[in-house]
């Protein structure tokens, strides 16, 4: 009995090993990648600084820069809205499929339960297109 298991455990041991350090390398080199566009953001504004136009031109440039992840926020709350919605639609489809085949068991109202994702996409859209700070 004690042989039957060993080559299982060997197998999820070495699997979590390579698990945790793939990703303690890759948290670690997206810690190195936005350690360096830091570095280089604040040397360009140091740049802009020191040039002859003065300090507004550095000012300008951060506000160009947030109007710009401001706007990159608002698309991805969009697409995540849309991508939710189908989601939700496509889940209510199936599910409405599988309510009407007798041999499944399924009850008729199952596919309501698409509504969640459905939902959840609607309000995502509502946040990006109403309430989400404008640029």
């Amino acid at each position: 009995m004690g042989n039957e298991i060993f080559p299982v455990f060997m197998f999820l041991s070495v699997g979590a090993v390579a698990l945790f350090s793939f990703v303690s390398v890759a948290a670690w080199s997206n810690a190195r990648s936005k350690e360096r566009e830091a570095y280089y953001k604040s040397e360009t504004i140091k740049k802009i600084a020191e040039s002859g136009t003065g300090g507004g031109a550095a000012l300008e440039y951060l506000r160009e820069q947030e109007k710009i992840g401001e706007r990159r926020l608002r698309e991805g709350l969009r697409l995540g809205g849309l991508i939710t919605g189908a989601v939700g639609i496509g889940t209510m489809v199936l599910l409405r499929g599988l309510a009407h085949d007798p041999t499944m068991g399924v009850p008729n109202e199952v596919y309501l339960a698409g509504l969640i994702p459905l939902l959840i996409g609607i309000a995502l859209l509502i946040y990006a297109y109403l309430l989400a700070p404008k640029a």
